[in-house]
């Protein structure tokens, strides 16, 4: 593919749970091995997502079956939550923490994972429009 046939992929992602982050790294480095340009923008409750040493559960009551679901994951080969982060930051997955969201939760560059790009809504805005293909999991 030439850049010009390159396509773009850009997905936000709202929520910080357990279901939602797997499924926008999954998303995510599928789109990438792809070869498909991926950019994931991170906001509110999905900055937790960000963390240094985060470990996503399910929610509510839920929460109970998220050790079962990893459990489960790894015995068909599934690369855990930390895993497929570090995997979309080597196939050059671009992540994005939400700035305006940080401010408003009390959340430092310092406190996020290495390789995160902290920009605005409307910066975030230009990549969405310009791409072929864009998702929101919230």
């Amino acid at each position: 593919m030439t850049m010009a046939e390159t396509k773009r992929f850009a997905m936000v992602v709202s929520e910080g749970t357990f279901d939602k982050a797997m499924m926008a790294m999954m998303m995510g480095n599928t789109a990438a091995s792809m070869g498909i340009e991926t950019h994931i923008f991170f906001t509110f409750f999905g900055l937790n997502l960000l963390k240094k040493g985060t470990k996503p559960k399910l929610p509510g009551m839920m929460r109970f079956f998220t050790g079962m679901m990893v459990k489960k994951m790894k015995g068909i080969g599934m690369d855990g939550y930390q895993e497929q982060l570090a995997m979309a930051k080597e196939l050059g997955v671009k992540l994005y923490a939400c700035s305006t969201s940080m401010e408003m939760m009390g959340i430092k560059k310092e406190d996020l994972i290495d390789g995160i790009t902290v920009l605005g809504a409307a910066a975030f805005l230009n990549i969405a429009t310009d791409s072929d293909m864009q998702l929101f999991i919230g």
